[in-house]
Formats: structure tokens, C-alpha cells, sequence
């Protein structure tokens, strides 16, 4: 298994225990939060910093 389908599925994991813990709509909060800051960090980037990352791809960048 590698090493992004372990996050993925400790993801899943961690999403379904919030789900008993908290309201559904802490979860939800919490679910949107964590994939929005992403985004977020992008569309905060200039249009040839986008350039870059898009060029650069799944590799590290300022590698």
C-alpha cells in the first residue's frame, strides 16, 4: 500500500470517529476546513507562481 492511500484511508478513519464525536455539522466544518486551505493557499498564489506549480507537478519544487 502506499504511502498516500495510507493517508487516504486514515482520513476516511479519523472523518467517520469525528462523525460520532461531534454534530454533523462540526464534521462537515472540519471536512470543508481541511480541504479549502489548499485551495485557498492557491488561489491566493499569482498567476506565474500557478504557472510554476502547474509546471512543475507532482514533483518538489525548488528541487
Amino acid at each position: 500500500m502506499s504511502t498516500q492511500t495510507k493517508f487516504v484511508v486514515g482520513g476516511v478513519v479519523v472523518g467517520f470517529l469525528t462523525l460520532f464525536i461531534f454534530p454533523w455539522w462540526v464534521t462537515a466544518l472540519i471536512i470543508l476546513g481541511v480541504l479549502g486551505t489548499p485551495v485557498a493557499g492557491y488561489l491566493m498564489l499569482d498567476p506565474s507562481q500557478r504557472k510554476r506549480v502547474r509546471a512543475q507537478g507532482r514533483k518538489r519544487l525548488g528541487s
